[in-house]
């Protein structure tokens, strides 16, 4: 089980109940796929963009630390990139 880190930008934009269903279900994607979080949560509150993503100006940063087969990794990213609340995702090998 290697070690990854996934920082996702979601849109701003969303209502608190919505970004709780959205935080839970990231880090259902990890845990169906035989993952184990260690640590996961907000990064930035509504940070500003470098460019616009999605026609999105700002973007609110979320966190997730976990260990995951290297097999999973294909499966977490396309049910991440099938949300369209998820601007944009960078999952990172660490160590």
């Amino acid at each position: 089980m290697n070690k990854y880190e996934a920082m996702v930008i979601i849109k701003p934009d969303l209502s608190d109940e919505d970004k709780k269903t959205l935080f839970k279900q990231i880090d259902d994607a990890i845990i169906k796929n035989s993952g184990q979080i260690t640590q996961s949560g907000i990064w930035a509150e509504r940070r500003k963009l470098y460019f616009p993503i999605k026609k999105a100006l700002e973007g609110i940063y979320y966190l997730v630390a976990f260990g995951a087969p290297a097999a999973a990794i294909k499966e977490v990213r396309s049910i991440y990139r099938i949300n369209e609340n998820i601007l944009r995702v960078l999952i990172t090998r660490m160590g």
